[in-house]
């Protein structure tokens, strides 16, 4: 067989036979097989029935559901050997127990993969994926992403549905919280970060009790969906594929993703989970993976209704030969793909191939040693939301905060002013959406509101809070303003806490109007008339549109749903305790109808001049200008920095060559804090058109005040590229505008350099 990129043809295991219980880990068996020799011999002993339970994925009881319900009985079929894989068992007392059932009475005793969906956190919940992405800090990204994987290895889960890393330009879509942002560059560090987090640096890795395989989803293009609507159709091009939504992908690829998963969309008519381009052509004959591919919920099933599929029996048909290894909950591959192969519409060839990518994974993890080995209740009780977990989670959510208005220093507002602060809104005392969707197995309860962290951070100072709820969070009405603006007349200033509630972003909660709900804004309107000024604090999973609030609001933080640690996080930048050096990653829109949105344009043969923005019959909307209301890579802080003195080390760059740009940054301000300075460059002539702006690179920096650095950027011919004419990637000579600055809308320093 092909030897599996991920274990590496050098790599040999010291591991004996499989075993169904008892102690140890992977030094201490004795043998001298590699990991591929005892594949093979476990898949001589199999029948092909056997080999399809491995291929077939069904889902425990759960109170997470994310699609159509599959009424199987799993029991008889676990007894059988029958499943490879179980979906949502997340305690360590249920999953001893269903691997127990597995291997008493199953003939060849192959354990069981568990799964779940842990997206940013398992028991201790980190920002959303969309706010910890507004760090800039693969750092910290591959540090929640590693807690999280200790604390679901240490119950049993073995396997996460994540990094999501489908590049999202519409706000609508729910899932834009569970994804990177809008940029590529961007996407793909944080892409091969979450992945180093999960599963380690090497193969080997996926040995050690803290780590689990990830999953790269979903591929491909899913956050083009149409209209901003979950599970729509998506219209992309080759290119669009290779310049903006491959790269987050291949990143993944590259940094040993054990698993990809299907997107539920098609790409050229093609639904993903039947494309034999993206899952041979790109993803095993270009790309050389061989993890397995797994689908999402029911994709298979979906085949049907998508209108290529005859009935489930075709589409159970389809998926293999596509090259899907897995089918997650529908049932098909268990029902139809004996018969398939019989009938001669699979080779078993195929089914080999994909039972051994399934079962080097379970020797990687060393289950097929040890099929208990994770289970520990000693270390589970040691692992859960320890105090340094915690303490990592607060630290991801206040560096997720990004400061978007600050007009009279509203913020911070010091323990050492004597003050009274009106403390106002739904969000300001809600616990059940902090955590946001996708909350693993967090305990709600146990996460802390902006009321609990305020109150800690101010116990003892000269602030003193007044609260008012306003309005509800789920329920319109105006019962709540009379006691609100009450309160407020009695306050120097206003604090209000407003957003959406979890269920409003996420896999099926897409949105037409991002605005916020009629009565927080409503609420926002009669504070106003108080003429006090106000600070905004915003928990959403998505950018809104705030174009009111940008004008009536005297300042504006948004905090995304920011985990179990999220009130004591917000505070600490509300006090000024931590200077907010968040950026975005996704634009906000000044009106739903720019969307989708995104800096890294193209131009088009009519671009409206910047110097005449009201010019006719240029691309261009009558009721609102084309910009962003806040653009990607935009954040303010409680100090003031400036970039200047740019320099390119030469004018003329000749292939195979370097160009290194030094620029100066300076803390101008009287508090130290961090900047993400950004680099941005424009191929401005091509064989085939390029975007106005594509960052290659950025520096976060910490400057205490007055302190000035010089930053050095390289920029590579690799940096240069990209999909031409023929679907290849290239380099092309000519000249090239560079920027480097604070945001993608920072253009005041700038330059030009020739490729030749």
């Amino acid at each position: 067989m092909k030897k599996n990129l991920l274990i590496g043809a050098a790599l040999i295991l010291s591991v004996g036979t499989a075993c169904t219980s008892g102690a140890g880990d992977w030094q201490s068996y004795s043998g001298d097989k590699r990991i591929e020799e005892r594949v093979d011999s476990v898949l001589a002993l199999m029948t092909l029935e056997e080999k399809i339970g491995q291929m077939t994925q069904y889902s425990a009881k759960s109170d997470i559901v994310t699609g159509p319900q599959v009424n199987t009985d799993i029991e008889p079929l676990l007894k059988k050997g029958y499943i490879g894989s179980l979906f949502h068992a997340t305690s360590s007392a249920a999953i001893r127990k269903t691997q127990e059932t597995a291997l008493a009475e199953s003939r060849l005793k192959i354990p069981v993969l568990f799964a779940f969906d842990v997206i940013h956190g398992f028991k201790t919940i980190f920002p959303i994926p969309l706010a910890e992405s507004c760090a800039w800090d693969a750092e910290l990204a591959e540090r929640s992403a590693s807690i999280a994987a200790a604390e679901a290895s240490a119950v049993g889960v073995n396997w996460t549905f994540a990094p999501m890393v489908d590049i999202s330009r519409d706000a609508r879509w729910g899932r834009v919280m569970e994804g990177s942002g809008e940029d590529p560059y961007l996407g793909s560090l944080l892409s091969a970060a979450r992945v180093r987090g999960f599963q380690g640096e090497k193969p080997e890795d996926l040995m050690r009790l803290d780590k689990m395989l990830a999953c790269a989803k979903h591929f491909c293009a899913y956050g083009a969906a149409e209209a901003g609507r979950d599970y729509n159709t998506t219209d992309v091009s080759e290119r669009s594929l290779r310049d903006i939504y491959f790269p987050p992908f291949k990143a993944a690829k590259d940094a040993g993703v054990a698993t990809f998963m299907t997107a539920f969309n098609e790409i050229s008519g093609v639904p993903c989970t039947s494309s034999k381009f993206l899952y041979q052509d790109v993803l095993r004959d270009e790309w050389g993976f061989n993890g397995f591919v797994v689908t999402d919920y029911t994709a298979i099933n979906e085949l049907v209704p998508h209108g290529v599929a005859r009935d489930e029996a075709h589409a159970a048909e389809l998926a293999a030969n596509a090259g899907i290894e897995m089918d997650m909950t529908g049932g098909v591959f268990h029902a139809h793909l004996l018969q398939a192969v019989k009938e001669g519409k699979v080779n078993e060839e195929t089914i080999d191939n994909a039972v051994r990518r399934i079962l080097e994974m379970k020797f990687l993890l060393g289950i097929m040693d040890d099929p208990y080995r994770y289970l520990n209740e000693e270390r589970e009780k040691a692992t859960i939301m320890k105090p340094e977990f915690l303490e990592a989670a607060r630290d991801a959510a206040r560096k997720s905060v990004v400061l978007l208005k600050n007009e009279n220093n509203f913020f911070p507002i010091q323990p050492s002013e004597r003050k009274t602060v009106a403390l106002i809104g739904p969000m300001v005392k809600e616990r059940n959406s902090v955590n946001g969707g996708w909350g693993g197995r967090g305990d709600r309860q146990r996460s802390v509101t902006l009321f609990e962290g305020l109150e800690k951070k101010y116990g003892n100072s000269n602030v003193r809070f007044l609260y008012a709820e306003g309005c509800d969070l789920r329920k319109p009405g105006t019962a709540g303003f009379a006691q609100a603006v009450s309160v407020a007349r009695q306050a120097d200033v206003i604090l209000v806490a407003a957003g959406e509630d979890q269920n409003w972003s996420a896999e099926a909660a897409c949105r037409t109007d991002i605005t916020l709900p009629a009565s927080q804004r409503d609420l926002l309107k009669e504070l106003k008339k108080t003429g006090k000024p106000i600070g905004l604090v915003l928990m959403n999973g998505r950018p809104l549109e705030l174009t009111w609030e940008d004008e009536n609001m005297d300042a504006i933080l948004e905090a995304w749903y920011p985990g179990t640690m999220g009130g004591h996080a917000i505070a600490d930048v509300i006090a000024g305790d931590y200077n907010p050096a968040g950026k975005l990653t996704m634009s906000f829109p000044r009106s739903v109808g720019q969307l989708p949105l995104y800096y890294n344009h193209k131009n088009t043969g009519r671009p409206l001049p910047p110097d005449n923005p009201k010019m006719d019959y240029k691309s261009s909307y009558i009721d609102c200008p084309n910009s962003p209301l806040y653009p990607f890579g935009y954040g303010l802080s409680y100090t003031s920095f400036e970039v200047d003195n740019l320099k390119l080390d030469k004018e003329e760059l000749k292939k195979g060559e370097t160009l290194t740009v030094t620029v100066d940054v300076a803390n101008i301000g009287k508090v130290g804090g961090e900047e993400v300075v950004q680099l941005y460059i424009r191929d401005l002539v091509g064989s085939v058109t390029r975007p106005v702006k594509e960052l290659k690179g950025f520096q976060k920096l910490y400057l205490k005040a007055g302190e000035k650095k010089s930053l050095t950027f390289v920029l590579t011919e690799e940096d240069l590229a990209f999909c031409g004419a023929d679907m290849k990637m290239l380099v092309e000579p000519g000249e090239f505008r560079l920027w480097v600055g604070t945001s993608s809308a920072d253009e005041r320093n700038e330059s030009i350099f020739t490729l030749i």
